[in-house]
């Protein structure tokens, strides 16, 4: 018997069945997120006054008390603690406390100590030949699904993940028209029945084991793979510079070329983009928008606090 729930977005239709995961904590999170995104929009356009959480309650629509519990729920942080982990400070200490450690990672492909709680990642690339081809012959299946961070859209091939992107409200059909657009001649299944499993591995940090990574499959050039490859190894609580990245992949003047190969990165979250950020500690430039960076790295904060 399959019983279907269907949320008031029709992306976010969940089916539940014998054999499939039961995404419904997802869905919860997925609602909370909207209220978690107009309070960080409202810290983004106010952070010089610092404001009271009474304040950034009041614009997110919800009470102080509200607030607090959806949080912690939500992340596992008070919305204090959230929005200090925005903080410019905090993302210049992130740094700091990340040079020695990504040394370490790129150079004997180990990682930091956040890597004890982040999503575990097995990877391989599609050859120059399949990617110059736009896909052709590839069949990628996709599905939307609920997430901490609203709509994500989950592309898979039976090698593994290939493509993860987010979705604002009413902006479904947009994300999957970029995500098409990389591989234009791949044939694309709405399936998902397929994508469900994944997306709940990717999600629930309760799934997160060495000992089952989650399979991943990169199509680019072999520029953007390299550097696709590098971001796998910034562990979660940790950061990387554009300019510090460009100097491991060999190209100590190409930050440009890098930072438009991350904004490329087909794959993101599991793939940790947002985990780039200026060298002064800026939290600049992402595909999704600057308040799921935001997101991210706050929520994540929140995993290691609560591990």
């Amino acid at each position: 018997m399959i019983e279907t729930m269907t949320a008031s977005n029709p992306a976010q239709k969940i089916t539940l069945a014998k054999g499939l995961p039961d995404l419904r904590g997802l869905k919860t999170a997925s609602a909370d997120y909207d209220i978690v995104r107009r309070a960080i929009a409202h810290y983004r356009g106010n952070w010089r006054s610092q404001p009271e959480i009474e304040t950034v309650a009041h614009a997110a629509g919800v009470t102080p008390t509200e607030l607090h519990h959806l949080f912690r729920r939500w992340c596992g942080l008070s919305p204090k603690a959230f929005l200090q982990a925005l903080t410019l400070s905090h993302a210049r200490d992130m740094l700091r406390s990340s040079a020695s450690v990504l040394e370490t990672a790129y150079e004997v492909g180990l990682s930091g100590p956040g890597r004890l709680h982040d999503l575990f990642v097995t990877h391989e690339a599609m050859s120059p030949g399949e990617f110059k081809s736009g896909g052709e012959g590839l069949t990628i299946s996709y599905g939307f699904h609920p997430c901490p961070f609203g709509t994500a859209l989950v592309m898979t091939t039976p090698r593994g993940l290939c493509g993860l992107g987010m979705a604002d409200p009413g902006k479904e059909n947009s994300a999957l028209r970029d995500m098409k657009s990389r591989w234009p001649k791949a044939e694309f299944v709405q399936d998902q029945g397929i994508t469900a499993p994944t997306a709940q591995r990717i999600f629930d940090p309760k799934l997160w084991r060495k000992d089952r990574p989650l399979r991943v499959i990169m199509i680019g050039t072999d520029f953007e793979v390299r550097v696709w490859d590098k971001l796998l190894k910034i562990p979660m609580g940790q950061a990387a510079t554009y300019s510090g990245l460009a100097e491991q992949v060999g190209s100590p003047r190409g930050a440009r070329a890098v930072g438009l190969a991350v904004g490329k990165n087909p794959i993101c979250f599991v793939v940790p983009c947002h985990r780039v950020i200026g060298k002064s500690g800026d939290i600049t430039g992402y595909h999704w928008g600057l308040t799921l960076k935001r997101a991210m790295l706050g929520w994540e904060a929140g995993q290691l606090a609560g591990s």
